[in-house]
């Protein structure tokens, strides 16, 4: 099948090949690819015309290192961007069932899934707007028996979706660190704190993986609060945990794990990444260049912003002592983008997608 940048691959040589022949000149940023570029979009332009290429983008609002391309203080070099900012449910959605922007951030997962089963309408671009660790994101009714990870075996445990790439790492750790895999969980999917959330789209799973969802009316937190399921991943709190003594998470000290796990598999979970409608791409090459180094322009604007701690950028009372403790967990660079420097994570990714019943083959 034709794939663009990411895929799903058996390991070993053919997904170094894999790799390598994706990167192309786009990922290592070469001289001899920025000087190509810049031709190919004189001639479709004409150099100094004014003549740049409008495009649609459509992101995740509030994040700062995409700030700088929607308020307009980075620019892509030969385009203007028509940008959209929302919540994360909706754009992503919209993205899966349509093809209606030009550019878009997306679910890293997502973009797996379809790409392996043959759609191919988007080519990513190796930009990830959205990184987090999950460790936090593990919730537990006191009740169920749960004191360890490897107690969620043949326990009934709750997502929003089984698809996300937030969910695909809780597995991805459950199951390298804890031996704990898909196939011996009951899942169950729904809204998590609002009922009746519709599915990003449908993925039909192979029969090891069980997985149902929740009745209409019905919430995940609620339904972890009375007993009704055992455990929650995903990606963001349930309401239970705020108000009911018996809601705890997996990981009391998430942030000592998570910097554990770094150290030890070098993998930030990346979430999302950028993807450029086919058609476009196809017409204007150029594109993925220079997008690619607009938005690590931006990222590198709005991180030397927040290392400025004379005045703090954020309203973070010790964003100091956060920047130092990164530094030392991470070293110059923890938000890497390009293939090189997140090579073995996305090979782990397409991995675990296989592995998990999402993607339809490596």
């Amino acid at each position: 099948m034709s794939i663009s940048f990411l895929g799903h691959l058996s390991g070993g040589k053919t997904t170094r090949r894999f790799w390598l022949a994706q990167l192309g000149a786009l990922s290592l940023g070469t001289a001899a690819c920025s000087r190509g570029t810049s031709q190919e979009r004189g001639q479709e332009t004409g150099s100094g015309s004014g003549s740049d290429l409008q495009l649609s983008f459509a992101c995740v609002d509030n994040y700062d290192r995409t700030r700088p391309l929607l308020d307009g203080t980075v620019k892509p070099e030969g385009i203007v961007l028509q940008s959209r900012a929302e919540g994360p449910g909706a754009l992503f959605r919209q993205v899966a069932q349509q093809t209606d922007f030009d550019i878009s951030e997306m679910s890293t997962s997502t973009f797996m899934i379809l790409t392996s089963r043959g759609d191919d309408r988007y080519v990513g671009i190796p930009v990830y707007p959205s990184r987090n660790f999950r460790h936090g994101y593990v919730f537990i009714n006191r009740n169920s028996g749960i004191s360890r990870p490897e107690d969620l075996a043949g326990k009934r445990v709750g997502m929003v979706e089984y698809q996300t790439t937030a969910a695909l790492w809780q597995r991805i750790f459950l199951q390298d660190d804890y031996g704990i895999r898909a196939q011996q969980i009951e899942w169950s999917e729904g809204g998590l704190n609002t009922p009746d959330e519709p599915e990003r789209f449908h993925v039909d799973m192979p029969s090891d993986i069980h997985l149902s969802r929740i009745g209409p009316g019905q919430t995940l937190s609620q339904l972890l609060e009375d007993g009704k399921l055992d455990a929650l991943i995903g990606p963001a709190e349930p309401e239970c945990f705020r108000r009911a003594a018996h809601i705890e998470r997996l990981f009391p000290d998430y942030r000592s794990v998570e910097k554990d796990y770094y150290k030890r598999s070098g993998f930030f979970p990346i979430m999302h990444l950028v993807v450029i409608r086919r058609e476009i791409y196809q017409e204007h090459p150029w594109v993925a260049q220079s997008l690619f180094d607009a938005f690590q322009l931006a990222l590198t604007t709005q991180f030397e912003r927040i290392r400025n701690t004379s005045v703090l950028a954020c309203a973070l009372p010790w964003l100091m002592s956060d920047l130092e403790e990164i530094d030392e967990v991470f070293g110059d660079e923890h938000w890497p983008y390009g293939i090189a420097k997140n090579k073995a994570l996305l090979e782990r990714m397409t991995q675990a997608s296989f592995e998990q019943g999402l993607s339809a083959r490596k």
